[in-house]
């Protein structure tokens, strides 16, 4: 009789458990119309920078057959950002994306 009553309790627990993540993952999926519209609006303006940065870069090693490291870098960054903010778009990940969260180092381990 403890048992069965042990195992009701259990049943009951896993049940609000469930519950409650599940409302946790409804909330989440809301939020992410406010970070894909915040995030979006951020990487798209960054990408344009990116553009400038491509087109600088491109000149620059044609004359000095060198690139410019930071510039690299910084299109690096937000090829980061855009990749972090994918994931969590396409419901791969809960960790928000910047600038719900810090910029993300360099997820291509690329030299």
């Amino acid at each position: 009789m403890i048992q069965k009553h042990e195992q009701k309790d259990k049943h009951h627990i896993d049940n609000m458990k469930e519950k409650k993540s599940v409302e946790l993952e409804r909330k989440e999926a809301l939020m992410r119309i406010i970070v894909g519209i915040i995030s979006g609006i951020i990487l798209y303006v960054w990408m344009y920078l990116v553009a400038v940065f491509f087109a600088i870069n491109w000149v620059w090693v044609l004359i000095s057959g060198k690139k410019i490291k930071e510039m690299v870098d910084i299109s690096e960054s937000w090829a980061t950002q855009v990749y972090y903010f994918s994931i969590y778009m396409t419901f791969k990940t809960n960790n928000r994306p910047f600038p719900f969260s810090d910029l993300k180092s360099n997820a291509f381990n690329l030299k």
